[in-house]
């Protein structure tokens, strides 16, 4: 017996779409994102296809990257007689915790093929001085 997939908002969408005429619940757009280091930096690269990399709008702030941007889509069709013309729109943000701590004053953004990638240096942290200190002890007499 095949296994039959579980939508608990099925039914909701389905009333949206006879209701209004358009599948509401799918229009919220979450773009996917692959984050990893390397020796010098983070690299975050997320899929944003059809989106003016432009208005596109990436910011950093306590170590979480904020990526946030709309895709506005037009569609025309004609059936059966009627013309019919669809705008599909819609807005998307992510937050993404960064591995490490970085440098976001360095960081740079490339767009190609519908991949944003974003490249983070990491803040490497000062070496610890190896140097000995030493530490009298004050003796307290009562």
């Amino acid at each position: 017996m095949p296994l039959i997939p579980y939508f608990p908002f099925r039914d909701l969408e389905r009333f949206f779409e006879e209701e209004f005429g358009a599948p509401i619940l799918r229009e919220r757009i979450v773009p996917s994102a692959d984050i990893y280091e390397t020796d010098k930096d983070v690299v975050v690269e997320i899929e944003v296809p059809g989106i003016d990399p432009e208005k596109v709008d990436i910011s950093i702030r306590e170590n979480v990257l904020k990526i946030e941007g709309e895709e506005r889509k037009e569609r025309e069709e004609k059936k059966r007689g009627y013309y019919r013309k669809e705008i599909r729109s819609g807005h998307f943000r992510r937050l993404l915790t960064l591995p490490t701590e970085v440098k976001p004053e360095k960081a740079k953004a490339t767009y190609k093929d519908g991949i944003l990638r974003i490249v983070i240096p990491k803040k490497i942290p000062a070496k610890l001085k190896e140097k000995e200190t030493k530490i009298k002890v004050k003796v307290e007499r009562a």
